[in-house]
C-alpha cells in the first residue's frame, strides 16, 4: 500500500504548520483561553481563509471533500500548536455528520456557513451515567403537529457552549439501551426550552451540560432515517477517534521537541543532563513510542472511511487503545524529565501532557478500546 501524501495535501500541511507557528505561540493562546468565547474568533476566520474548515463540504457545494487521511495531516498540525478552537466537533464530528447522513437541503444549508466559519456546531449525545455506551440514550423525541417535541439532558457536550447549532440524539421509540429506536435533530442552541451550561475543562478547551425540555423542532430538522440513527454516530464518532489519534501524535511529536532541547540547555554537574545515557535512553523511547502511534494514526485514519462498519471499529479501538498507551508514556517522560517545570502552568510541557490525558479519556479510553479488541479476538 502507498503511503506516500499528495503534493496538494502536503502543501496543506505545511501552509498550516506555518501558520500555526507564526500566529498561535504559546501566550497568545492563553489570551484566547481566557477570553469568553475560549478560543479566537479571529483565528477561526483564518482557518476558513486557508480552506481547513472546508473538509467535510463536498466539492459541488464549493468545499474540499476531504478524506480521513486529509483530516489526520490537518489534526496533527492542530496537536503541535495546542489550538482550542473547536475543530473537532464542529468539522470533524458534525461537519461529517451532516456529509453522511443529511438531506440536499443541510447540506447545502449548512456545510458552506461551516466551510467560511459562520457556524459554529455541537453533537449532544453522551448522557449521565453512560460512560461510553453509544446506544444509551433517554432522552426522548415524541411526534408533533409539526415536527417533534424533545425532552432530556446531555452532559460534557464539547464545545456546546458557543455552538450556534446542536446536533441531538433523542429516542424516538423503544428503551434507553435499544440499538434501534436512535433518531437525530438539528436544535438551534437559543431555542425555547434550551438551557445550555458552559465550563472550562482540564485542559483548556469548554464543554457544557444542556437541558432541553420541551424543545420544538419542525419535521426537517431530523438528520437521516428516524429510529436509525446510531450507525450514523458510530461512524461519526469513528472519524473523530482518528482525527484524536493524529492530534495526540502531533502533541507527542512537540514533546519531544521540547524535551530534546531541554536535555541540551539543563546542566547538572557542570554538563548538560542529555549527557547522561540514562536519560538519552528514555528519550530514544519517547521517540519510538511516538513513531509507533504515528503508525497506529495511520492505520485509523486508512480505515475509518471503510464502510465495513466491524473492520473500521475493530481497527479504531486498536488505534485508541495504543495511542492512549503511548501518549500516557511520552507525557509521563516528558514531564518528569523537565524536572519541576514539567509541571508549571507558565511552561508548555504541563498543558501538552493535559491534552494527551483528555484525549484519551474523549470517546473511550485505553482500557475500553483495549476491552473491545480483546472481546473481539477471543470470539474469533
Amino acid at each position: 500500500m502507498n503511503f506516500d501524501y499528495e503534493e496538494a495535501q502536503l502543501a496543506l500541511q505545511e501552509t498550516l504548520r506555518r501558520f500555526i507557528g507564526r500566529e498561535y505561540g504559546f501566550e497568545k493562546r492563553r489570551t484566547y483561553i481566557a477570553s469568553a468565547d475560549g478560543f479566537s474568533r479571529d483565528v477561526w476566520s483564518k482557518f476558513a481563509d486557508l480552506g481547513i474548515l472546508a473538509m467535510p463540504c463536498p466539492s459541488h457545494l464549493g468545499g474540499i471533500g476531504g478524506t480521513a487521511v486529509d483530516t489526520m495531516l490537518v489534526m496533527e498540525i492542530l496537536g503541535r500548536g495546542l489550538v482550542v478552537e473547536p475543530y473537532l466537533t464542529t468539522v470533524v464530528l458534525c461537519g461529517g455528520l451532516i456529509r453522511d447522513a443529511g438531506s440536499d437541503s443541510q447540506q447545502g444549508a449548512l456545510l458552506p456557513l461551516i466551510a467560511e466559519g459562520d457556524l459554529l456546531m455541537a453533537l449532544g449525545h453522551h448522557e449521565p451515567g453512560t460512560r461510553y455506551e453509544l446506544n444509551h440514550v433517554a432522552t426522548r423525541a415524541r411526534p408533533a403537529s409539526d415536527g417533534y417535541v424533545i425532552d432530556g439532558a446531555k452532559s460534557v457536550v464539547l464545545g456546546g457552549d458557543t455552538a450556534d447549532k446542536l446536533i441531538v440524539s433523542a429516542r424516538t421509540s423503544g428503551d434507553v439501551r435499544d440499538v434501534l429506536g436512535l433518531s437525530l435533530f438539528i436544535v438551534d442552541a437559543t431555542a425555547p426550552g434550551v438551557r445550555v451550561v458552559g465550563y472550562p475543562t482540564q485542559d483548556g478547551r469548554r464543554a457544557a451540560d444542556i437541558d432541553l425540555a420541551e424543545v420544538r423542532v419542525g419535521a426537517d430538522a431530523l438528520v437521516g432515517q428516524r429510529d436509525r440513527a446510531l450507525p450514523i454516530i458510530e461512524r461519526a464518532i469513528d472519524h473523530s477517534i482518528a482525527a484524536l489519534c493524529a492530534e495526540a501524535v502531533g502533541i507527542m511529536s512537540a514533546l519531544n521537541e521540547a524535551t530534546l532541547e531541554y536535555l541540551k540547555v539543563r546542566t547538572q554537574f557542570g554538563q548538560p543532563i542529555g549527557s547522561f545515557q540514562a536519560l538519552q535512553h528514555r528519550m530514544v523511547d519517547m521517540v519510538v513510542a511516538t513513531e509507533q502511534a504515528r503508525s497506529m494514526a495511520t492505520l485509523a485514519a486508512v480505515r475509518a472511511d471503510s464502510h465495513d462498519s466491524a473492520e473500521r471499529r475493530f481497527a479504531l479501538s486498536a488505534a485508541k487503545a495504543y495511542v492512549g498507551q503511548a501518549a500516557r508514556r511520552v507525557g509521563q517522560e516528558a514531564v518528569q524529565l523537565h524536572g519541576g517545570m514539567g509541571v508549571v502552568d507558565e511552561f508548555s510541557v504541563s498543558h501538552h501532557f493535559k491534552r494527551l490525558t483528555m484525549i484519551n479519556a474523549t470517546f473511550g479510553d485505553a482500557d475500553h478500546h483495549l476491552g473491545y479488541v480483546s472481546e473481539r479476538l477471543l470470539a474469533v
